[in-house]
C-alpha cells in the first residue's frame, strides 16, 4: 500500500473515530438536555401556579373559584405561535390539584376529578415536603409516549394541604429534538467531508513530495542527468526541502568520487598503448639504424603524440559536458545552416578520401532549441565517424526532415562496413572504439560518447543502425522541434 493511501486511511480513521465518539455523546445528550430544560421550566410554572391557587384552596372554594375558571380558559387557548419554523396551535401543559389525601380536586382537562393520585411519585413526595416529579407512559401499550409531571406544594402556613402538578407530554419536544439532531448530523457530515478533503490534500502533498524525491533518486541511480526536483510552495523550508538538498549534496559528492575513479581507471588504460609505442620507438632511435627506419620510428612517435593530444582534448570536452546538469545557453539553432557550416569545415577531410558528400536539407530553416557550440561539436563527431569508416571514393548522405508530430530528424548515412552486431549496443560507451577499415587503427572512443551526452542535454535521441542496399551505417538524431 502506497504511503499516500496509508496517510489518508490513518487520518480518516482517527478523525472518523473521534467524530463518531463526539457525535454519539452529543446526540445522546440532546434529548436528555432538552427534557431537563423542560423540567426546569415546569418547576417554575408549578410553583407559580401553586401560589395563585393557595388562597382558594385554603378557603375551600377552588373548584368554582377564579383560579379554576382561568385554568379552564387557559386550556382552550390557541397561541398560533411560530417558533423557529414550527407552528404551535395549542397549549401542551395540563394542571391538576390534589388535596392532602391525594384525591384530585381540580383538573384543567376535566379527566381525573375524584381519582386517587396518592400513589404517584410526584404527589406522594410533594405531600411529604420533598421534590416530586415523574415521567410516566400514557399507556402500557405505548411505552415511548411519556408525560412529565412536576408538582409543587400548596401550604396553609407551614402545613401542606395539597399539591399542584403541571404535566406536559415529552412528545411535544420531539420536533425540536429531531431538528437539532438533523442540524448536528448535517454539520457533522460537512465537517467530515471538509476534513476528508483536507486529508486528501495533505496526503497528496506528502505523497507527491516523496514521489518526486523517489523519482529523482531512481534517475540518479540509473545514471540519468536530472535536476533537483522543485518541492513546490507548500513544501517551503520543510523537511522535504532539507531532504532534497541533502540528496543533491550526496549525489554531487558520490558522482564526483565515482567520476574521478572511473576517469583515472579508463584514462590509465587508454594511455598504456600509445605510451608503450612511444617508449619502444624512442629506445630504438637511440641505436644506430638506417635513415628509413629512423624516419618510420620518428613518425610513429609523432602519430602517438597526436593521438594522446586528441585523447586529452576530447576527454576535457567530454568531462565538461558530463558535468552539466542542464543547458546554460539555450537559443534557437538552425540545423540547416549548422550542417552546411560543419560539412564545409570538414571538406578537406572527405575530399582527401575522394568521397561524395550530398545533403538534402530543404530550402527552409529548421530550428531547434539548444547550445549551438555543443550541437556543432556533436555533429562534427558524427560526420568525422562517417568519413573514417567510409571506403575510398564512397558516398555520404545527410538528410533533414520534420514530421507532423513536431520531431526534427537529422540523419547521416555512409557506405562503410557497418557496425558488428555485438558492438551496436556499445558504440556510445566511453573509450569504446572499432578499428578503421583502411588503417585498422582505433580512435579515442570518446566522440560518440560526447554525441550521446549532448543529445541527452537537449532532450534528443540518437542511435546508430546498419543498413543494406548498399551496405553501410545510418546515424539518426531526433530533436523535439
Amino acid at each position: 500500500m502506497r504511503i499516500g493511501l496509508r496517510l489518508l486511511l490513518g487520518f480518516f480513521l482517527v478523525l472518523g473515530l473521534a467524530l463518531f465518539v463526539v457525535l454519539r455523546i452529543f446526540l445522546e445528550e440532546v434529548k436528555p438536555g432538552t427534557r431537563l430544560a423542560m423540567e426546569d421550566s415546569l418547576v417554575d410554572t408549578a410553583y407559580a401556579l401553586a401560589q395563585l391557587a393557595t388562597p382558594e384552596m385554603v378557603a375551600g372554594t377552588l373548584p368554582n373559584g377564579n383560579f379554576a375558571q382561568a385554568m379552564l380558559a387557559y386550556n382552550a387557548v390557541r397561541p398560533e405561535a411560530n417558533i423557529w419554523g414550527f407552528r404551535k396551535e395549542q397549549v401542551d401543559s395540563r394542571v391538576t390539584i390534589v388535596n392532602a389525601q391525594g384525591i384530585v380536586v381540580f383538573d384543567s382537562q376535566q379527566l381525573a376529578l375524584g381519582q386517587d393520585h396518592s400513589r404517584w411519585n410526584d404527589v406522594v413526595r410533594t405531600l411529604r415536603g420533598e421534590y416530586g416529579a415523574r415521567s410516566s407512559a400514557v399507556s402500557p401499550d405505548d411505552p415511548d409516549n411519556t408525560v412529565m409531571h412536576v408538582a409543587a406544594p400548596i401550604r396553609d402556613g407551614s402545613r401542606i394541604i395539597g399539591a399542584l402538578t403541571v404535566s406536559r407530554a415529552n412528545q411535544s419536544l420531539e420536533p425540536y429534538i429531531a431538528r437539532s439532531q438533523q442540524r448536528i448530523l448535517r454539520w457533522s457530515w460537512g465537517l467530515l467531508g471538509g476534513a476528508l478533503l483536507l486529508g486528501l490534500v495533505f496526503s497528496w502533498w506528502m505523497a507527491s513530495s516523496l514521489s518526486r524525491l523517489q523519482r529523482y533518486a531512481q534517475a540518479v541511480a540509473r545514471g540519468e542527468r536530472v535536476s533537483l526536483p522543485a518541492m513546490g510552495r507548500l513544501s517551503g523550508n520543510t523537511e522535504f526541502s532539507d531532504l532534497a538538498r541533502a540528496l543533491e549534496r550526496m549525489r554531487e559528492k558520490l558522482e564526483d568520487k565515482a567520476y574521478v575513479e572511473n576517469y583515472v581507471h579508463t584514462l590509465t588504460h587508454e594511455l598504456k598503448s600509445p605510451l608503450a609505442a612511444m617508449r619502444g620507438a624512442a629506445e630504438l632511435l637511440q641505436e644506430p639504424m638506417a635513415e628509413a627506419d629512423r624516419q618510420r620510428f620518428a613518425g610513429n612517435i609523432e602519430r602517438q603524440t597526436l593521438r594522446l593530444q586528441a585523447l586529452v582534448d576530447k576527454l576535457l570536452n567530454l568531462a565538461e559536458v558530463e558535468q552539466m546538469r542542464q543547458l546554460s545557453n539555450s537559443e534557437p539553432v538552425d540545423l540547416v545552416a549548422l550542417t552546411e557550416e560543419v560539412v564545409q569545415a570538414l571538406e578537406p577531410r572527405w575530399r582527401l578520401k575522394v568521397l561524395q558528400f550530398s545533403c538534402a536539407l530543404g530550402n527552409e530553416p529548421v530550428r531547434v532549441r539548444g547550445d549551438r557550440f555543443l550541437l556543432a561539436q556533436a555533429m562534427r563527431n558524427l560526420i568525422d565517424n562517417a568519413i573514417d569508416f567510409s571506403p575510398q571514393g564512397g558516398h555520404i548522405t545527410c538528410t533533414l526532415t520534420q514530421d507532423a508530430g513536431g520531431w526534427v530528424t537529422w540523419s547521416l548515412r555512409d557506405e562503410g562496413t557497418g557496425v558488428p552486431d555485438y558492438a551496436l549496443d556499445r558504440v556510445f560507451e566511453r573509450f569504446y572504439s572499432l578499428p578503421r577499415s583502411d588503417t585498422q587503427e582505433k580512435s579515442s572512443g570518446l566522440g560518440l560518447c560526447l554525441v550521446k551526452e549532448v543529445s541527452d542535454l537537449h532532450g534528443a535521441q540518437v542511435r546508430v543502425d546498419n543498413v543494406d542496399h548498399p551496405r553501410g551505417c545510418l546515424a539518426t538524431w531526433r530533436f523535439p522541434a
